[in-house]
């Protein structure tokens, strides 16, 4: 696996333990003050998703707390 991908400007980095891709952008909040990932970011990860399937692995966008977005392997 690729230790870094680069996606729209993005540096996904590969993290070997959780067998996923990270990237840490800003945190924005929607209209319930609930934390959504940086819109930019967001788009680089769901691009990355689709690179990683057509190439074979079955991969899953996500974000989670702190401006953080994953593409796990499953």
């Amino acid at each position: 696996m690729e230790l870094v991908r680069r996606v729209k400007g993005r540096t996904f980095t590969w993290d070997e333990d959780n067998q996923m891709y990270e990237c840490r952008g800003a945190i924005y909040y929607d209209d319930d003050h609930d934390e959504i990932p940086e819109p930019e970011l967001w788009e680089a990860a769901l691009i990355l998703e689709k690179e990683l399937n057509n190439e074979g692995f079955s991969a899953e966008a996500q974000h989670s707390e702190k401006g953080w977005v994953e593409v796990s392997l499953l």
